[in-house]
């Protein structure tokens, strides 16, 4: 959940970092987090980027978490998939893409998280016709054309961000991507 955060405009390996500072100093913990300051929070998760915002959003989240849950993924995951994301898209700082990350990564959900890479292959392919899109109307052709299967939902939101860091770039690489030819 943390790292669904701490990633928004930034790439993994620096949320990475961020991370491995929470652990070093025992902080990857919500009750932790919750008593922490703003500036000791935001210092450590420096690496990600941000990390003034992130802190502000790290700790609304947290202090959701607490509060509502007393920091126990196990309550948390007795609620409906549609409330739960209801609530977490109220939380400060969560938007759409956060909350389906929160939902499919750490409760094991089936639903599809979209971001830019999806939203860049797709409209590159022809499957969508710009990025203007919304993010609802993009996550419904996956939920629409799809099994809810959070392993399936898992493996093609990895698929499409290796795809967007390694050819569908906003610079294409397109010889030798995996796609090619299918835009014929």
């Amino acid at each position: 959940m943390v790292g669904a955060i701490l990633t928004q405009n930034t790439n993994w390996s620096n949320v990475e970092r961020a991370i491995a500072n929470l652990k070093a100093n025992n902080m990857l913990n919500p009750h932790i987090i919750y008593r922490c300051t703003h500036n000791r929070l935001a210092e450590l998760i420096r690496p990600a980027g941000y990390f003034n915002i992130k802190a502000q959003r790290l700790k609304s989240f947290v202090e959701y978490f607490v509060k509502r849950y007393s920091a126990n993924i196990d309550s948390m995951g007795k609620v409906p998939t549609r409330l739960l994301r209801e609530e977490l898209l109220e939380v400060r700082g969560i938007g759409p893409e956060t909350a389906d990350s929160i939902l499919l990564y750490a409760l094991q959900r089936p639903v599809f998280v979209v971001d830019a890479y999806t939203k860049r292959v797709l409209v590159r392919h022809r499957i969508i016709e710009d990025v203007k899109v919304t993010y609802d109307e993009v996550q419904r052709i996956f939920h629409d054309h799809l099994p809810e299967d959070v392993q399936l939902f898992n493996e093609y939101h990895a698929l499409f961000v290796r795809l967007g860091k390694e050819y569908c770039k906003p610079k294409p690489l397109c010889e030798g991507c995996p796609l090619s030819g299918m835009l014929e």
